[in-house]
């Protein structure tokens, strides 16, 4: 027998319209960005001096073809050409209206001498090194407060020659911590893109207080068992997106970050409006896609879509911890294919890692509002271990349409979470066995894309036919 519409169900729908209008403003960024900006004006980096034996040191050709670039940042910007050839370099900034552009035999590559990558202040939302307190080696490339960027080329090749700086950590006789391979701060319109980034020291990429920057078709390798060798790490950055890369590392392949404890809180600067789609890519040591665990600024609006993760550890997780505070919420991750991973899904609500022992316990996290769905995975160790915080648990997490061929008896192990699921296989765990119902749609997180067709005529009617598919798909 049919059951008709109760009060409830009217009610929500009537919600839902009145929210629509709030929630249909954000949007995937990807479509936004320029990659092939033309540039008027071009030089060599040879034209220079730069030779690229793979032993002379071409820092000095680097910053002074920069600054002469610099001169037509208000005429239209110019490019800096890498021909083939192997450019040995220290570290050295961008400027903006400028375009990187790497041969297709161009190798960039780093010094193995620590003095060529100099000693700058830790981030201000970290308030020391990640790894060490005190200063932070600079980035091979870097930049700050720049406007259109671009770093690109006919998939030449940026390698830091990190084995050096992975020696020096695990002898422990580093002083400062370890540079990313490109570090961008407070700079936005940023595109990154076709090309190959080889042996970071620490983080590969790292976009950071940065807005509306693209990377797109980037190869990231790094031997599976290299410290912390991050492939792509948004922090405290909004209007990002990351498509269609491929990504092999010794840490997470993508974390997305936003300062660390009481410096992130005081900072304040979340990272929002994050698209991810079409990764590939494996690590030993960690997750596919992370969240954390520094996310005292807070993390939202998170959209994930098309992974495919092999011979890793981990696929998708959240990572946090009492001192944190901040948030995570409204997180949607969608088609995730997982092959011989040990762990599919992992939230850990008491990572640690503390900057110094000057943390508040009592600063608590907020994660609410995660949405995984389409997830299959073959040869899995573990479908999930979700641990939230006792007296603080994760709320609204919602987990759809999942089904793991899990190879032992460990299948999920749930604390401290609250939520729903459907089409969960092996059985969910009890915390989060209530099924989702159309109840739910509020509290199971969608991307404002999902529910909204902004090519209709009458704008709400996506949204619509989405609620009433809801609402009438147990009479069918």
């Amino acid at each position: 027998m049919k059951t008709p519409f109760t009060l409830v169900d009217v009610l929500l729908l009537l919600a839902l319209f009145c929210l629509a209008p709030r929630i249909a403003r954000s949007s995937s960024f990807c479509k936004l960005i320029n990659v092939a900006e033309i540039r008027p004006h071009s030089v060599s980096i040879t034209d220079f001096g730069a030779v690229g034996d793979g032993i002379t040191l071409n820092t000095k050709a680097f910053q002074n073809a920069i600054f002469y670039l610099n001169s037509f940042a208000d005429k239209g910007g110019a490019k800096l050409l890498v021909p083939a050839g192997r450019w040995l370099t220290g570290s050295f900034d961008l400027i903006s209206h400028l375009t990187l552009w790497l041969d297709k035999d161009a190798v960039i590559l780093g010094s193995t001498i620590s003095n060529d990558w100099p000693v700058v202040k830790p981030l201000p939302s970290y308030g020391r090194g990640r790894e060490l307190p005190g200063k932070r080696h600079r980035s091979l490339i870097y930049g700050c407060n720049l406007t259109d960027v671009i770093i690109t080329g006919e998939n030449g090749t940026i390698d830091g020659q990190g084995s050096i700086w992975w020696d020096w950590f695990h002898r422990k006789t580093l002083n400062y911590t370890r540079p990313h391979l490109v570090e961008l701060m407070n700079s936005t319109r940023v595109v990154i893109s076709n090309l190959t980034f080889k042996n970071s020291p620490f983080w590969t990429l790292h976009p950071v207080y940065c807005s509306k920057v693209l990377v797109q078709n980037v190869t990231i390798l790094a031997p599976l068992d290299s410290p912390n060798t991050d492939g792509i790490d948004p922090d405290s950055s909004a209007e990002v997106c990351i498509e269609d890369c491929y990504i092999s590392t010794g840490d997470d392949l993508i974390s997305i970050k936003s300062g660390w404890d009481k410096y992130g809180i005081e900072y304040a600067h979340p990272s929002t409006n994050i698209t991810i789609r079409r990764l590939t890519g494996q690590t030993r040591t960690s997750a596919g896609v992370a969240i954390g665990s520094e996310m005292s600024g807070g993390i939202s609006e998170i959209h994930v879509e098309n992974l495919l993760f092999f011979n890793s550890r981990m696929g998708i997780r959240i990572k946090t911890s009492p001192g944190r505070r901040g948030y995570v919420r409204n997180v949607y991750i969608s088609n995730v294919s997982l092959f011989n991973v040990d762990i599919a899904i992992r939230f850990t609500g008491n990572y640690g890692e503390h900057p110094d022992s000057c943390y508040d316990p009592m600063a608590l996290p907020t994660v609410e509002g995660i949405t995984i769905k389409h997830v299959s995975g073959e040869n899995i160790e573990t479908a999930g271990l979700l641990e939230g915080i006792e007296g603080d648990d994760f709320h609204n997490i919602c987990l759809s349409n999942i089904t793991l061929n899990v190879t032992s008896m460990h299948h999920w192990n749930c604390s401290h979470v609250q939520g729903f699921s459907d089409l969960v296989s092996p059985e969910i765990c009890q915390p989060l066995k209530e099924k989702i119902s159309p109840r739910h749609i509020l509290e199971c997180y969608l991307p404002p894309n999902f529910l909204w067709n902004s090519g209709e005529k009458n704008r709400g009617a996506g949204l619509l036919r989405y609620i009433l598919r809801a609402l009438l798909s147990p009479f069918f």
